[in-house]
């Protein structure tokens, strides 16, 4: 599919210009996919995947980072709303090869989250294992469930 298309301006029709048009603007949409990668129309940014689970105790957040080193991850919390950011490269010997894929995705990645309940900032633990980081963010006394007995 490569070069059967012309590059198209990448302004908006004014007018519905029918069946082709629309045809046209897949076709271009399709083209841009397979010669620039993902990157061309889904914006080119890496959003690891993350988990929240809260117990009684704490708030915990799992965030699949394969292929990043610890080095590279940076942690800040701020208030409630809790940022995980750093950078992912890979180092290609390409000499002899030829890619036939490439889809595992390089460069700056962030992802910010609101917590769902306050924690003990100075107490947040981080550990980063297998490609997984778990940020362990203990409740505030005042987060904490309260059990209230039921008098008879």
């Amino acid at each position: 599919m490569v070069g059967l298309t012309a590059p198209r301006p990448k302004t908006a029709p004014t007018r519905w210009e029918g069946p082709r048009a629309l045809y046209d603007e897949m076709e271009h949409m399709v083209s841009r996919l397979w010669e620039e990668g993902p990157d061309a129309l889904f914006g080119g940014r890496h959003v690891p995947s993350l988990d929240i689970a809260e117990t009684d105790a704490a708030v915990e957040v799992k965030v699949d980072l394969p292929g990043v080193k610890a080095k590279e991850i940076d942690i800040q919390l701020n208030g409630n709303m809790l940022t995980v950011s750093g950078q992912r490269t890979f180092e290609r010997e390409e000499k002899g090869k030829t890619l036939h894929y490439v889809e595992r995705r390089q460069g700056t990645f962030s992802r910010t989250v609101s917590l769902p309940c306050p924690v003990e900032e100075d107490e947040v633990v981080a550990e980063y294992r297998d490609g997984v980081l778990v940020i362990t963010l203990p409740k505030t006394e005042a987060a904490k469930a309260k059990h209230i007995a039921v008098k008879t």
